[in-house]
Parts: structure tokens; sequence; C-alpha cells
């Protein structure tokens, strides 16, 4: 019983509004139409076209119900010019009461033909009373949650309207300066137009929202976000953080002791950071690197400023693979210098994980690499200096801040191998300063991408027969499968059974997210050492795994990988100087969105070329989802367009500057105290 009101409390109006989101007047104000339906002209039925929706004034002939093939209502309505069928498959008493032979109608849907003529099924319609005029304006309908028809949503947004404008709350936020230099439509007209727009505009550009109403509402969203984002970079600023301009000692013996050169790009980079360490106020900076290009050895020398600077430095990798090749790679770029790199790992025994923790404490682990392990309770920094985070999107905004909490001024630096498409990376990420490097170190083989029909598979086996023979090393990525873990974990085990049986003279390994810590180093040692020659895994292989002596990937139904996945996979080859090959075994048929993923991994190797066809694909939304910062994702805003994005970020650094007070105001109303969720 206490149950069922409970379920019934949770179902009040208030309730179905809350899950819209609609609390207050500004709320119900912003709320607009997803669409729009033409009610403000009739047409005759012998004028109406299937599959073409239209409002018709009818009356009804006959009513009655049938039971063939299954209960519903059938109505024939006509009027001067001809006759149709209204069908109804769920009905009430009172509907078939109202819908009595002799009512006048109108009736609103999508003609269809149908055996006895055209007929509307479910047509929305109601009882016209006499001398009823036509509305004036186009109707529209809003997104909305069940059991919230639109026909009560729509006079609560009127209502909440007049009430706004009456009480001055469209007032314009924008400076009078500023709308009329970048030709903007007013506020208020262009939300009353977007509400209620008249007759004569054309449908198709009201929905494709090109018109200068949704281009308004569309800046002004973007406004309030980069608003948002840009308060919350100079608050950071306006913090106090250790300087550590380092001496050059370590970082000079580093770079002459490495068996490379830094490309162009990477030095760049490294004076980007390398000046913002020097700064009193924390480095908030996104590296963006593509797969490759070379970001650990930047990381490297970041921490090693921090350690020069008397200061402890903590690299945090969301996977043990990637964290141990992390400090595999840095332990021996390091130790030629005398300086030991500590590691901390959930895998680690008891005894070990509380001894590594005391020196991390007493500040004599000065570098410090691992999982998210660093940041458990227990795990406390002498003196951190700076926190970088390798591949963010894999970690919860609370682990990210975690980590920096426990260096509550330190620098922070967040690495990300996913290239972001400039516009996201604007938009989206205009609280952090942006380093990117934009070329592969040479010497980089390049990936030979090959589509494959699952009926080739045999050839692909004897591919991968031939490269091992000739003292190459391979992987073999299993299919992704969301369902199941143990499907997935099933489907590996599958695959490297038959693969072992089917080249018994070449070593073969397995690795998955289920084996332990310790296997999972084990396999992978072995295939580092060459002791494995073709690795089966799932995608726990996605990033961080360095072999330059495997020459080829073969991904096993590419089809159901994403395009960041597929494109960080074919990273894992390529590394060494021999000629690789990515295969994507995919099977048939091909969905549209698969077919077209596929096409761009195989035309394209840049991987900000890849992130931004992929943006075109999955849009902003599902893009950006996995920052899970808490920022309200654009309803409005299209960030295909570059042009608009840098015009708006030039608005809101002015409106901080000249008008502080209207930029409050803009961000007050659009966001209404969320921007507190930036912070982060």
């Amino acid at each position: 019983m206490a149950e069922g009101r409970k379920r019934a409390a949770g179902n009040t109006l208030a309730d179905r509004l809350g899950r819209l989101g609609l609390r207050t007047d500004a709320d119900f104000v912003m709320h607009l139409p997803l669409r729009y339906e033409d009610e403000t002209r009739i047409t005759a039925v012998a004028a109406a076209l299937p599959g073409v929706t239209a409002q018709f004034q009818v009356e009804v002939v006959s009513a009655e119900v049938a039971f063939r093939p299954r209960r519903q209502l059938i109505v024939r309505v006509a009027d001067a010019s001809g006759d149709m069928l209204l069908r109804f498959l769920n009905f009430y008493p009172s509907q078939q009461k109202v819908l009595a032979p002799g009512a006048t109608l109108r009736v609103f849907g999508e003609v269809r033909g149908g055996f006895f003529g055209i007929e509307i099924v479910h047509p929305r319609f109601h009882v016209v009373r006499d001398g009823e005029p036509l509305p004036d304006r186009l109707t529209p309908v809003y997104p909305t949650t069940a059991g919230l028809a639109q026909s009560a949503l729509r006079p609560m947004i009127r209502r909440a309207l007049e009430r706004s404008d009456a009480q001055g709350e469209l007032a314009d936020t924008l400076p009078e300066d500023v709308r009329s230099r970048l030709k903007l439509a007013d506020f208020a007209a262009s939300l009353r137009f977007l509400h209620e727009p008249p007759p004569q505009i054309s449908l198709a550009e009201l929905e494709a929202r090109g018109h200068p109403a949704w281009r308004r509402i569309a800046f002004d969203e973007l406004l309030a976000q980069q608003l948002s984002l840009r308060c919350a970079y100079e608050a950071r600023r306006a913090r106090n953080a250790p300087p550590l301009p380092g001496t050059g000692a370590l970082s000079g013996r580093l770079l002459e002791q490495l068996q490379f050169k830094l490309t162009a790009a990477q030095q760049r980079v490294w004076r980007e950071i390398a000046a913002d360490l020097a700064r009193t106020h924390p480095m908030q900076r996104l590296l963006q690197g593509d797969v490759g290009s070379g970001k650990t050895v930047v990381a490297a020398l970041a921490m090693l400023q921090a350690a020069e600077s008397g200061h402890q430095a903590a690299l945090m990798a969301p996977t043990e693979i990637l964290a141990e090749q992390h400090y595999r790679k840095l332990a021996a770029w390091l130790a030629p210098l005398g300086i030991e790199v500590a590691w901390l790992a959930g895998s680690l025994k008891k005894k070990q994980k509380a001894a590594m923790a005391a020196a991390i404490a007493a500040g004599s682990a000065r570098l410090v690499v691992g999982t998210h392990a660093l940041i458990e309770e227990g795990v406390e920094f002498e003196k951190l200096g700076l926190a970088i985070v390798d591949e963010q999107h894999r970690f919860g905004v609370r682990q990210r801040l975690a980590l920096k909490e426990k260096g509550l001024s330190a620098h922070q630096l967040t690495m990300s191998a996913t290239p972001i498409p400039r516009t996201l990376a604007m938009s989206y990420y205009a609280d952090l300063d942006v380093s990117v490097i934009d070329e592969l170190p040479p010497g980089r083989a390049p990936i030979v991408t090959k589509l494959v029909a699952e009926a080739r598979r045999e050839e692909v086996v004897a591919r991968v027969r031939d490269a091992c023979r000739a003292g190459r090393q391979a992987y073999w990525v299993c299919p992704l499968i969301e369902e199941s873990e143990v499907l997935q974990l099933q489907t590996a085990q599958e695959t490297y059974a038959r693969l072992a049986a089917d080249l018994p003279d070449i070593r073969v390994g397995l690795v998955h997210g289920r084996l332990k810590a310790d296997e999972k180093a084990a396999v992978m040692a072995a295939f580092v050492r060459n002791e494995v020659q073709l690795l089966v895994a799932t995608t726990v292989i996605e990033v961080g795994v360095d072999v330059p002596n495997a020459s080829l990937m073969v991904i096993e139904h590419a089809e159901r990988f994403g395009l960041a996945q597929l494109h960080q996979l074919r990273g894992r080859v390529g590394r060494g100087s021999h000629e690789s090959a990515c295969i994507l075994i995919f099977a048939a048929p091909l969905g549209e969105t698969a077919r077209a993923r596929l096409k761009i991994i195989y035309e394209n190797t840049d991987g900000f070329e890849i992130a931004r066809l992929d943006l075109g694909l999955r849009g902003p939304g599902e893009f950006i989802g996995a920052r899970q910062s808490g920022l309200p994702l654009l309803r409005f805003a299209d960030l295909d367009d570059v042009a608009l994005v840098e015009r708006v970020r030039n608005v809101a650094e002015e409106m901080l500057r000249d008008w502080p007070q209207a930029a409050a105001a803009h961000m007050k109303r659009w966001l209404g105290g969320r921007e507190e969720l930036l912070k982060a």
C-alpha cells in the first residue's frame, strides 16, 4: 500500500515536469519546440496525399467497433469533396461517445492509402464549435515525458512566457553594441517567434534551425557555456600554486641521453608546459597528441622540472597495463640519471603498498606512477607539485578531483590520445589551456589499413602465420560485446583456442580484463620479449602497449567498434621501422553507420581528421559525453560551426572584461546556478 502511494506520489504533475527540468518560469520559457505542425489551414479530403500530414474539417458519417484483425474503432468521415476513414487501435468509451454521427471534427494526421480508400491511423482530433477560428500560428511540439500531453504543456509554456515578458525577465543580456555588430536578432522577439511562429514561415527552415531566431538562441547558449568556463578558468588562475621553475639539470641530462631527438611539436609543447610550471597559479593544461606522437617524454620532462624544484610529481593512468607501460618507460629513461620512479597499483601486496605509501608521505619517492590506487585513502603526498592524468575521459570527475586534492595547489596536466576536433576543444575545454603535438616522430612506418569480409578469415590467418614466421609479431583483437563481459571473455578464449590450433608452430598468448594483474603483466612481458608472437586480446590493449616489433593488427567484427577505438587499436602497430598493417574483419551486411565508420578509418590515418568526421557522425553530445564533467550538454548550438564558436569565445572574453554584470545575468538565465558544476 505504502509502495503504491510512493509510486503515485512520484507521478504527480510536478514530478513529470521535474523530469523535463521544468520548475521555474525561466525553465518553461527555455523549453523550446522540437518541431511544428501547421494547423492554420484546412485541406479538402479530395486533395489529401498519402504520406503527407494535413488538417481536415469533416463530419462523422458512421462509427463502429470492428474485431478483425483486432479490436478497433473505425470512423467514416466526409467533407463536400469526398470521404476517408479514421482508424483507432486504442480508444476509450469517451472518445467513442464524441465520435457520434453528425459531429463536426478538425482532424490532423498523416494520410495513408488503405484497403477501403485513404485513412488516418490515430489522428489528433477535436469537436469544432460553430464559428471556431483556425489558429493564426504554427503549433509547437515540445519535448515531453510519459503522462504529460502537448495540450497540457502548451498553455503552461504560454503563461510562463506572458508572465516573464510582463515582469521584464526577457530583457536582452547582450550589450546593444555586441548585438548590432554581430547582427543578432532580439532575444525576447526570438523566443516569442520560436514558441509561436507565424504560418507563412517555412517549416523546413524552422526545423533545420537556420532561422535568425534559432541562431540567436544557439549563440546565447554557447555564450553562457563559454562565460562559465572562462570564469572557472579565471578562478583557478586566481589561486596560488608553488612555482616550479626547475634548473634544467635533470631535464637537460634526460634529453642528452635519449636515443631520439624531440620533434618540433614536442619542443613547442614542452616550452608551453615549462613556462606554466614556473608561474604562481596552477597550470590547467590539456596535452593532446595522436597515437604515438610522444606525449610520455613530455610528461617525463614536466615531472623532472617538478623534482628539480623540490616537489613531487605523480602520473595517474586508468588501467594497470597503461600505468605499467608509463612506469617501465620512465624508469628506463630516468635510471641513468640516478632517479628512482615509485610504482603504486592495486595489484601490489598489502605490505608493498604500505611501504610505497610511506615513501610517498615522507617525500623520498619524488616521482610516482600508478593507477587510481594513488587516490585511495591513506596515500598522502609530502609535497605534490604536479599531477598528471592520462586518458582522463576514463576517470570519473571525482577520481580526477581526488588526485588534485592530494596537492590542493598542485599544477595539473591532462593527457589525451583521443584527438578532439578543434571546435570541441575550443568549446568544451575553454577552461583549460590546450597544447597539441601535431606531428609524429620521424621513422614511423606508415600503417596500411585493409577491410576484409568475415568469409575471408582463413586468408587473414595465413597472413598472420607469414608475419610471425618472418620474425614479426601480431595482435588479434576480439569483438566488442557490449551486452556481456562474460560473452566477450568467452569469445576471446574461443578465438585463442582456435588460433592456437590453426597455428601450431606459433606461440599464442591471451590477455583480457578478467585476468589477475600479475597474470596480465606476465603475458604482456612475454609479448614484449617476443616469447609470445601472436597476442589475442580484448580491448584492454587499446592504449599504452608499445611493442615496436609488432607489425600486424587484426580486429574482428570491426563494425562493432567506435572510430576512436579503432584508431587507438591501429596505433599499437607501426611503432618500429617495419611496414605495418591493420586488418579490419567485418561481418556483412553492414548498417549505414558502420559502413560510414569503416570508410573513415580506411581512408584516414590522421587522428584529428578522424575525430572531426566522427563528430559529424555522432554529434557533440555523444562524442564529448565521456568528459563526465557535469557540464550541461548543448541543446541548441551546433559545434560544427567553427566560425560561430570562435565568435562566441571572443564575445565571452569581451563581456567578462567590459560588461561583467551583463555576463553574470546571461549565465544566471542559462545556467541558473549550474555553473558550479564546472568548477571540477
